[in-house]
Parts: C-alpha cells; structure tokens; sequence
C-alpha cells in the first residue's frame, strides 16, 4: 500500500485533528503517503484530496473541531455520486482509506464498498453521542461530558444563589449517554433520557419530596431526545403541576459540547485508533469499524456497527435515583 486518505464526516467532534494527526504521522512512518480530503463524501465528489506531510497536522492535537472540515452530501447518497467519488480516489492513486465518523459515514462507505470493493474503508467512531456499538468510547463524548459538567456546575451555583429550578438540555438526540454521565457528576435531582420512559411522572415525584423538604434549588439534565420533549417541554409540564411553587429557568447547552479543546483521554485514544487504523488497512482489513473495549482494539463490521447500538448501563441509571 502506497497511498491512504482519511477524511471527517458527520458532526464534527473534539478529538478528531488528533485522529487525523496520528493517521497522517503513522503513514508517513511506515513509507505511506498520506491525503486528507476536505468535506466528508462532498470533497471526495468534488476531488477535494490534499497530499498531507508531518508538517500539516503540526500544532492540531488540541484543538477541536477538524482542520478537514465535515460536511453532509446528498449525491454521495446516489450511485452516480459514489461513482465519481471512485473515480478521483482511483486518479488520486489511494488505496485506502480511513473513514472519522458515525453511523452515516459508515453507512455511506459500506454501501460505497459493496459497489468499488477494491478501495478498502476503515472507520473510527467519532461522535460525540458515544452510542456506536464496538467500542466503550467514541471520539469526542470525554470532552462532551466534561464540557457540559463544567457548564451545569456553573449554573448549579445561580440554582443555589436563587433557590431555583433549572433545567438543562444536553445533546442527545436518539441517546442519554451524556446526560447521564453528566447528571451523576453533577448531583441532578433527576435525568431525563431517551431510553428511559415515564420520566416526567418519576420527576414529578422527585421534585413532590424535595417541596416537602423546602429544597428549592434544584438541577434537571434533560436529553434533546427524551419522549417529554426538550427542557422546554419539561420545563412547562412542571410548571403546569406546580403552579408557580417553584422559580424554573431552561438553559439550552447546544453546540458548545461539540467545540473545545479535547481531554488527555480523548487525545489518546483517537491517536491510539488513528495508529491502529493505518495498520489495519496495511493488514488488509476493509468494512470494519475499531473501536476500544476494556483497552484491547477490536474491529466490528460496518453492517454491525450500523444496527446495533451501545446499551446504557442499567448501573448508572441506579446511581441518579439512589443519589439525587
């Protein structure tokens, strides 16, 4: 193998330049020429591939974001589109390529496969949602989880001054890995997630004892994705049964869970699979995904990767109700 490429795709996610970093040194280490393409599937349309040396992801380790930029297609959705995709990768001379995403960049690059199987793709999972199964974390939710604890701590701190009711939305839209992580660290009163129903009745019950108690100031993290709606909507249903009995305010976190400079963890493990991507693609691997379970790499096929998600852990949910 002489030639790779590695592109970002799909929401952008703290951790993948140092993913892109650990790709382009561990080519060059090997006698590999390295590409970059820019803008996901839309560059690879457009033959936006960039030869890549050392010196190009220099000073990127952490920042966040991806110096590749991402971008969403729709004509990599036809075989029209794919075909020209094939057609500058083949000019381009690649033979291989990484794939920095979640489920639509390996849906895109198996389909892609099934139609040109002689360009072979590797993923690494790169989203912030950490909800890709073959793997116990994917790149960017460390440092989402850690930016939004650092955000509720904040506003935890105008709860108390007040004695009011907050509820925060975190991202989330389809899994509540990281409201939950975050809910823990931060002493929520209660989570509210996707995979987890009735919340707003258990809520109610939480929020009963705690006027019975007189505790006023109270935290609620809520995922985008839960069945009551966004914090909005849980915001006004509470207000609805209490009827003014608490002072409630809504904080939208948003995109800033997305930006950052990434963690220490999340610095390494993306350089960790970066490097092991290299070598896969040098071992002939294609149509896998790799991922990092209990630090020992492993690689799921995309069709896996793609159907199956990662299960919360049952524990975890446990904790909120036995600490709040």
């Amino acid at each position: 193998m002489k030639k790779i490429a590695v592109f970002t795709s799909g929401g952008d996610a703290p951790g993948m330049n140092a993913c892109v970093r650990a790709v382009v040194r561990t080519a060059i280490h090997h006698g590999i020429e390295a590409f970059g393409i820019r803008r996901g599937y839309e560059g690879m349309i457009e033959g936006d591939i960039i030869p890549m040396d050392k010196s190009s992801v220099s000073n990127i380790i952490q920042l966040g974001g991806t110096i590749l930029q991402s971008a969403r297609s729709k004509e990599f959705r036809t075989k029209a589109g794919r075909q020209k995709a094939y057609d500058n990768l083949k000019a381009a001379g690649i033979e291989g390529v990484v794939a920095i995403g979640g489920d639509g960049t390996f849906t895109g690059a198996r389909v892609f496969l099934q139609e040109h199987p002689d360009i072979p793709f590797v993923g690494i999972p790169g989203t912030i949602d950490n909800d890709l199964y073959g793997t116990d974390y994917t790149i960017g939710y460390d440092t989402a989880i850690n930016t939004a604890m650092t955000a509720i701590d904040s506003i935890k701190d105008t709860a108390n001054a007040h004695n009011r009711l907050f509820f925060v939305e975190v991202m989330g839209r389809d899994a509540g890995f990281i409201a939950l992580r975050s809910g823990i660290a931060t002493g929520a009163e209660a989570v509210l997630i996707p995979e987890s129903k009735n919340d707003t009745d258990h809520l109610f019950s939480i929020l009963e004892n705690n006027l019975g108690i007189n505790k006023m100031a109270n935290i609620v993290v809520v995922a985008e994705g839960d069945e009551a709606g966004g914090a909005f909507s849980v915001a006004k249903a509470v207000e609805e049964k209490f009827k003014g009995q608490f002072d409630i305010r809504v904080t939208i976190l948003g995109h800033v869970q997305r930006g950052g400079r990434p963690t220490c963890m999340e610095r390494v493990l993306a350089s960790r699979l970066g490097m092991e991507s290299v070598k896969a693609l040098m071992e002939g691997k294609k149509a896998v995904m790799l991922g990092q379970i209990d630090k020992n790499i492993v690689f799921t096929p995309f069709e896996k990767a793609i159907k199956h998600h990662q299960e919360l852990n049952p524990l975890l949910i446990n904790m909120v109700e036995i600490l709040n």
